[in-house]
């Protein structure tokens, strides 16, 4: 997490959404973080409107985001997409860690959808929540979402060291994609329904963002800029700053850009799979946290031979009966300086995290 005092101007993000538009770039994910607890979100919101991006606000709901709906909407804010954490109060709060967030979260789902804002309702699904998952759609169609995403928990940063705690049985799995499976057909033309496959019950592997370093890239707060979200949790990368550096020339020469992008960096079975150019190896974050190589074939895929291991591993963790309390994530630590007695264990059976 970046500190505020190291976040980006006002007029840095500005150059850099005007970069961003000149480099092609379509549609603008304001994100965080909390992207309303800046001041000048209504700002950047309309600058991003003026440059011909269209612009989708991710938010938690809570804080200023309510007060600042007004403003942005009038500023031409495009969408929102509102994070919720469960369909009932009590266990949401319990998952997110804050009272009275789920009745804030509703209060402004009703806000944006009174404004006209078009709302997608993105809710990360695991074991604490996975029984739910037809409770979350009614709640959905209930707040007149026009898109849910239903998207099963990705294992790696906090994620993966909460995994013992997070993961579902491969029973809850597959009932809640038979969930989404029956209401997509009992409410099409109401509601687009999303679904993330959970990667550990998998037989082929999802392509990292559409391939790594091919359809997005992402800002950091600070100014860095990643091929993905998570792209930091790889060792060795070098990821150049929009600070003194133009948007093009990260996107075209970045080592951390160019690292995995395209296919000459496959190793077999990845380089003569006929799926490589569809799925581009899996996700390299995965394939670090589980096997140790970020070069690694995406152990989801049941090609790798880490695969039957990688299921092995979600059985064993989610029958527990009693799952380990969740780890937070604050602005003074990270998954890898965890105690040793909470971190996750890799497929070749060492720890997660860096080598001592």
């Amino acid at each position: 997490m970046d500190r505020r005092s190291q976040e980006l101007d006002t007029a840095t993000w500005m150059r850099v959404f005007n970069e961003a538009a000149r480099l092609g770039v379509l549609h603008v994910h304001l994100s965080g973080g909390e992207p309303t607890a800046r001041q000048d979100i209504v700002e950047l919101t309309a600058h991003c409107v003026r440059s011909g991006l269209y612009t989708n606000l991710i938010t938690s709901g809570v804080g200023a985001a309510e007060a600042r709906l007004d403003a942005l909407s009038d500023a031409g804010l495009d969408h929102v997409q509102l994070s919720i954490q469960a369909a009932h109060g009590d266990n949401a709060e319990r998952i997110g860690g804050m009272s009275g967030a789920h009745a804030q979260k509703l209060n402004f789902a009703r806000s944006v959808v009174e404004r006209g804002l078009p709302l997608t309702v993105n809710a990360v699904i695991h074991r604490g929540n996975v029984g739910e998952v037809g409770d979350l759609i009614e709640l959905a169609v209930a707040m007149r979402a026009k898109r849910l995403e239903i998207a099963h928990t990705q294992y790696y940063g906090w994620a993966q060291l909460n995994r013992s705690a997070l993961m579902p049985t491969r029973a809850q799995a597959d009932a809640s994609i038979a969930l989404v499976e029956e209401a997509r057909r009992r409410f099409e033309g109401q509601i687009v329904i999303d679904l993330v496959l959970p990667d550990y019950y998998a037989n082929y592997p999802k392509p990292c963002t559409g391939g790594w370093g091919r359809r997005t890239l992402n800002v950091t707060p600070s100014g860095k800029v990643l091929p993905c979200h998570a792209a930091e949790t790889i060792p060795g990368l070098d990821f150049w700053s929009v600070k003194n550096r133009t948007l093009a020339d990260v996107w075209w020469n970045s080592p951390a850009f160019n690292a995995f992008r395209g296919t000459d960096w496959m190793s077999e079975p990845c380089r003569s799979c006929d799926r490589k150019d569809r799925d581009w190896g899996g996700c390299r974050c995965q394939a670090l946290a589980l096997t140790g190589d970020a070069s690694a074939t995406d152990p989801a895929c049941h090609k790798s031979p880490l695969h039957k291991p990688m299921q092995t591993l979600a059985t064993s963790e989610s029958s527990t009966s009693e799952p380990p309390p969740y780890v937070y994530r604050t602005i003074r630590s990270s998954p890898d300086k965890q105690p040793s007695d909470t971190k996750m264990t890799r497929l070749d059976g060492r720890a997660s995290g860096p080598d001592p």
